[in-house]
């Protein structure tokens, strides 16, 4: 039997009772235009704190059928929203031999050295919601950090294979973590912490978690949405109540994740590093272009 689902893009023409919440979303996405795109769960918190959106779990729910019928109608941009969650492999290959030089060519325009090789400490950022990484990415990326999600970080292989490899970095490490304050989330950071900690120890080096968000003080200055803990959740948990990563404004958490980053990086060595990285750009660039010059078929795109 087919389902009665919509499928693929399909119009919709929203009842009157609906459209002040696609207009509130449609806000809420141009605040935040440059931290896009976010996750279904940073818009719900935006809504419960700047439009006065009920905070429940059948709130949540049905925003986000809502948002995916907008997405579908056309009503909200699909690449606004981020909700991946598939792994792929095989793809990345080339109609032919220009096209492969043409990608190197964009590449090497973008070449991104190893920005903490001079660095005195080794800086990562974790972060338990994999839905954020390309936000934080782009804050992270021009400090040469690394943004890993750890939601799966109960994996003894994962936190293994991270300490072997801070343990060969021949400098301490440093661990930004931004996830949730609650028993779940301040486990995950206790588990990394002590693991990573243990491993790292093992092969040679050392490594540190340091909690960027969401803390209890940044609840009480920011007046972030709480929950009462799960009862279901019978891990140990000091605090009377919970607050999610996703409840700080996009903006905020990225100013907070920066300002982390910068507080642990040696500024001076850092700018001299980024000019290094532009200098070696241009000249692969450069190189390219003979390259591509020589090649049939490109020389217009050359010139242009």
């Amino acid at each position: 039997m087919a389902s009665k689902r919509v499928r693929g893009f399909a119009p919709w023409n929203p009842q009157a009772r609906t459209l002040p919440l696609i207009d509130a979303i449609r806000r809420v996405l141009d605040t935040y235009r440059d931290s896009l795109p976010l996750t279904g769960r940073q818009i719900f918190y935006r809504l419960v704190a700047t439009e006065g959106f009920a905070k429940t779990e059948n709130a949540y729910d049905n925003l986000l059928e809502k948002l995916n019928r907008a997405r579908r109608g056309g009503l909200i941009p699909m690449d606004a929203i981020r909700d991946d969650g598939t792994v792929a492999a095989g793809d990345g290959r080339f109609s032919d031999g220009a096209d492969f030089l043409r990608s190197c060519l964009a590449w090497a325009k973008g070449f991104e050295l190893d920005l903490m090789q001079d660095q005195p400490l080794h800086v990562e950022l974790f972060c338990e919601a994999a839905g954020m990484v390309p936000q934080l990415d782009r804050i992270a990326r021009r400090y040469g950090v690394v943004v890993r999600s750890s939601g799966g970080f109960d994996s003894t292989t994962v936190k293994h294979n991270l300490g072997r490899l801070y343990g060969g970095m021949g400098k301490p490490v440093v661990v930004l973590h931004v996830g949730d304050h609650d028993p779940s989330g301040e486990h995950i950071h206790t588990s990394l912490e002590e693991d990573l900690m243990a491993f790292a120890d093992h092969y040679g080096g050392t490594a540190r978690v340091v909690r960027v968000a969401v803390t209890p003080e940044q609840q009480a200055l920011y007046q972030l949405p709480t929950a009462p803990p799960k009862k279901t959740n019978r891990r140990s948990f000091a605090s009377s109540f919970t607050v999610q990563a996703e409840a700080l404004p996009p903006d905020l958490l990225g100013q907070i994740v920066e300002e982390a980053i910068r507080d642990h990086l040696d500024l001076e060595i850092l700018a001299a590093s980024q000019e290094r990285q532009d200098a070696i750009r241009l000249d692969l660039a450069a190189r390219l272009y003979g390259v591509i010059e020589g090649a049939e078929g490109l020389n217009e795109e050359v010139e242009e």
